[in-house]
């Protein structure tokens, strides 16, 4: 799990959900790991059986969640399940994420339904997240968001690239692809190794009998137009590393457009560090096809 600053109560939340469901997680061993990206988890979580490591500064969502990775292996992990910090999740979770991954060698990662909200369900559950789906534009957006989870379905299915909010790794993927690309900092990290992963034939599987609930954006709302230019930026990256020539044409020319609405600004210096970035992805992926 990673944290960075998060509201009072939130992170709680989310580390006891977790721990309050480790007798029913199908039989095999559990253990938590806090990766601290805002130096103050400790403090927090002081007395939880969980483990809590810092960073020693904020290394971004790509950093932290390395950090995190690179502590479950090293711990002899067979898959890794990778958490934001506000996100909670409902009893026996784990079991269908590692069924789906046990069950095709195939299959490098698996993903929980992601619920809106932080579980009261007096109302019916809308879905934050059943996969990402990534448009002409190397656009990334969530599959079925808005939906109601009686909408989905209950069998697993493919899916195009998965969302770093709640997903499973296995350690047999990371072994083969590797991390995530640290210069995204933030946003589109998850998109891009999903992307770098069906380069080389890795499948991803939506599993809905597992759910999680998603407060959503309760640590990024303090950057504020900074997402907008993260967001934009990485797009482009994206596109370049792993799109058709036609995919980052229009990526670029969709920047472009922005230009006319605002924050202008942070749409102009996105454009310029998105294509001050293309030569060196382009050149990277040329030799990683000629290897």
């Amino acid at each position: 799990m990673l944290a960075f600053d998060t509201p009072p109560g939130v992170l709680e939340r989310s580390v006891q959900s977790v721990l309050a469901d480790r007798t029913g997680s199908g039989g095999f061993p559990v253990e938590l790991v806090v990766i601290d990206n805002g130096a103050s988890a400790a403090d927090r979580l002081r007395g939880v059986a969980a483990e809590v490591v810092s960073t020693g500064s904020n290394a971004g969502y790509a950093g932290g969640m390395n950090a995190g990775i690179r502590r479950a292996l090293e711990s002899g992990a067979d898959a890794v399940a990778l958490l934001n910090d506000d996100v909670s999740i409902d009893p026996g979770w784990l079991a269908p994420l590692v069924a789906e991954l046990d069950a095709d060698a195939d299959v490098g990662a698996a993903q929980p339904t992601l619920l809106d909200g932080d579980g009261d369900t007096s109302a019916a559950p809308i879905v934050n997240s059943a996969g990402v789906v990534i448009d002409r534009f190397g656009a990334g957006s969530d599959r079925h968001r808005g939906a109601l989870l009686g909408e989905v379905g209950s069998l697993p299915a493919d899916i195009e690239a998965f969302t770093g909010g709640a997903v499973m790794l296995h350690r047999d993927f990371i072994a083969d692809v590797g991390f995530f690309d640290e210069r995204f900092f933030l946003y589109y990290e998850d998109v891009e190794l999903a992307r770098r992963g069906r380069r080389v034939g890795w499948r991803y599987r939506h599993v809905p009998a597992a759910t999680v609930w998603h407060v959503g954006s309760a640590t990024t709302a303090q950057l504020g137009d900074d997402v907008r230019r993260l967001q934009e930026r990485n797009r482009i990256w994206s596109s370049a590393m792993h799109g058709s020539a036609g995919e980052l044409a229009r990526a670029l020319s969709l920047s472009v457009r922005r230009l006319r609405h605002r924050p202008r600004r942070v749409h102009a210096v996105a454009l310029l560090q998105g294509l001050a970035g293309v030569p060196s992805r382009l050149a990277a992926r040329a030799g990683a096809t000629r290897r």
